[in-house]
Order: C-alpha cells, then sequence, then structure tokens
C-alpha cells in the first residue's frame, strides 16, 4: 500500500508529460524521493501552469520536445539511458479533440509507439509505465465498472485515441517485450478524472471553477447530473510507482493493464463536485449552462479496481472530501501569489502527508 523511497533514491527515470499537471505532480514526487529525472514535453499549453508556479523546471532536466518528433525523442531517451520510463505526455482535452482530431491521434497514439520504439532501443530501460486513460473503454454507460479485460473502444476522437494507444502497446508487449531476450517489463494505467492544486487546463471543472471564482462568477456546468470516477491525483500515481516498483524489481509477472480508481462513493456527479469544492472555498455559486447541444460526452463512467487492490494491494486512501480540502489549499495558496519555491515546497508538504497516511492505513491493516 506504500511507495518504497529507498527504491527511488538514484533511480534514473524518463518522464514524458513533466509539464502537465499530472505529469508536474508526478515529477515533484520523483524528485523528493532523490530520482535522477529527465522531462520531455511541449511547453506548458496554459497559463498559469503547475510547471511555472513550482518552477519545476529549475529543479530537473527539462527537454522541450514533441511527441510526434520521432527522431528527437529517440536520441532523448537514448542520450539520458534510463532505468525506468514514464509515458504521459498526450492531448488530454475531450472537447478539443473534437476541434483537432488528427494532432489528437498523432500525439496519443504515435506518440505512445514513438516512446515504444526509443524503449526498444534504449538497453539501460527495465521498467515502462504508459499511462492512458479510463476513457480507452467502449462505454456502454453500465452502472458497474470496467475492468481491464473490457473492450477498447471510444465515442470521441481523445477517447478512441487512449483505446488506440492500449492496443498498441499491447501488441509491443507481445510482439517485442514478453520475448525471452528482452529485459523490459511494461505496464499501461488508467485512471479517472483526477482533481488537485495546479490544474489550469481548459474544460475541466475544478479549473474552471477557480476562474469564476477569481471573475466572481458563476460557474456554468455543462453537464451537471454526469457521474465520473474522481480522485487526488496521488491516489493514481501511488499506484503509477508501485506498479513500476514491482516491474523493475520482479518483472514481467506485473505487465499488462491496471486501472486506479476512487472509491465507490467517490464517483459522483459533476454538479454534486463543483457543490462540495464551493462549500469548502466557502463561497462561489453554479449554475447548469443553457448552451447549444455540444460533442458528445459520456453521462456515467466507473472502474473497478479489483486487480489493483487485490494482486498490487493498492487502494484508494483519501475521501472525495479530504481531496478536495487538498486542493483549495492548494488553490489558495497559489491565488495568493505565493513564490514558485514555496508551490513547490507545498505540493511536496501534500505528497509526503500522503504518504504518512499511506503508512498508517498499512499498518492498521497489516
Amino acid at each position: 500500500m506504500t511507495v518504497d523511497r529507498s527504491f527511488w533514491n538514484r533511480k534514473n527515470v524518463f518522464l514524458t508529460g513533466h509539464t502537465g499537471f499530472k505529469g508536474g505532480w508526478l515529477a515533484t514526487w520523483l524528485l523528493d524521493m532523490g530520482c535522477q529525472l529527465t522531462g520531455y514535453a511541449l511547453e506548458p499549453d496554459t497559463e498559469p501552469s503547475y510547471f511555472r508556479l513550482s518552477g519545476l523546471e529549475g529543479h530537473m532536466q527539462s527537454i522541450i520536445g514533441d511527441l510526434r518528433d520521432r527522431d528527437r525523442l529517440d536520441k532523448a531517451i537514448q542520450a539520458q539511458r534510463p532505468e525506468i520510463v514514464f509515458h504521459m505526455a498526450a492531448q488530454a482535452i475531450v472537447r478539443r479533440s473534437y476541434s483537432n482530431p488528427v494532432d489528437t491521434f498523432a500525439s496519443n497514439l504515435m506518440g505512445t509507439v514513438h516512446v515504444l520504439e526509443a524503449v526498444r532501443r534504449t538497453p539501460s530501460v527495465k521498467a515502462v509505465v504508459i499511462v492512458t486513460s479510463d476513457k480507452c473503454y467502449e462505454n456502454r454507460e453500465w452502472v458497474w465498472g470496467y475492468r481491464e479485460e473490457e473492450a477498447m473502444g471510444g465515442h470521441d476522437p481523445y477517447s478512441a485515441s487512449k483505446g488506440c494507444a492500449e492496443l498498441a502497446a499491447a501488441a509491443y508487449r507481445r510482439s517485442f517485450f514478453d520475448l525471452p531476450d528482452s529485459s523490459v517489463a511494461m505496464a499501461t494505467v488508467r485512471a479517472g478524472n483526477v482533481i488537485g492544486g495546479g490544474d489550469w487546463g481548459e474544460d475541466r471543472v475544478i479549473p474552471d471553477a477557480v476562474r469564476a471564482l477569481e471573475q466572481y462568477m458563476p460557474l456554468m456546468v455543462r453537464n451537471p447530473g454526469a457521474v465520473r470516477p474522481w480522485q487526488h491525483v496521488l491516489e493514481p500515481l501511488t499506484g503509477y510507482l508501485m506498479i513500476a516498483e514491482r516491474l523493475f524489481s520482479d518483472g514481467k509477472k506485473w505487465a499488462g493493464a491496471w486501472n486506479f480508481g476512487p472509491r465507490d462513493e467517490d464517483t459522483v456527479t459533476v454538479g454534486t463536485l463543483v457543490e462540495r469544492f464551493f462549500q469548502l472555498w466557502g463561497q462561489g455559486k453554479w449554475e447548469a449552462a443553457r448552451t447549444p447541444q455540444g460533442p458528445h460526452e459520456a453521462h456515467y463512467l466507473k472502474l473497478d479496481c479489483s486487480k489493483a487492490q487485490q494482486i498490487l494491494y493498492w487502494k484508494p486512501n483519501l475521501t472525495l472530501d479530504a481531496a478536495l480540502e487538498m486542493t483549495v489549499a492548494w488553490y489558495r495558496e497559489a491565488l495568493s501569489k505565493k513564490k514558485d519555491n514555496e508551490m513547490y515546497e507545498l505540493t511536496c508538504k501534500q505528497i509526503r502527508s500522503h504518504e504518512a497516511n499511506l503508512e498508517t492505513s498499512r499498518r492498521k491493516h497489516g
């Protein structure tokens, strides 16, 4: 149930997507554990951004590059000779995928293929974690959770691109990494809708809520009745780190797909999430958006995480209220114009508090 800090100390890690929200949190955690970390990603696409607010560039080797540039990515990975690779970079906005489907598939599918090709030519790599999405599944609006062996699919270009990335990763694993002469163990990981401080992405409910608070305007919510698996960003990252440790130490028996979602009771509607967020903030209001029908968005999505819980001994540890409290605390500090290093240190403090809670839970439950 815990992350082994001693394992990560001095490990050589390559991370794509470190300029994004989720990648920035993983980069901070890895750095705080003493990793030798190299990041590869585009410039942040929001202003502000976690990458800038935390001053992350000053703490690590940061390569600004495009996943679609196969040669540059290949040279970067081979030059760094990492032991572990996390692939998180992606075009991650569903609505943007409708306006730019070609770039979405190029980044999310071929970008993943480019990472896998580079790994094949880098003998130092022992463990690879490919991060996709809970939206990789063919969503049938089921009331029960999707398991790892369910069919890949996707109504929109973003979801389909993530399903394609999963299929490509599985093909590489079976065709190349599962062979006796390969030392690479690879897993794909799928998480729910993550929240946490430092997310400024477009068309994402918590960043939109923060912007509404800054502007003293009501938050306009497109689909308040849509049900999503909400979780703090540290929850799936815990799973990603745990599976990477096992891939590196115990090899290919840990390869395959893994779900990391929240507790059942934290799979709630968008409206419920917004209401709780504003209650914790102490102000703010929202309204259902009265706009023309937009692109298709899934109404109900839930993950079955039995595999991770029973085999990896991972389980969600933070309640939704605790996740929202941490998120509110982070944004409050950021909006008070704290200096870069202060936001970095606050993130590290939240990470260490999360680790302490995991350790307490481990001792309690054996």
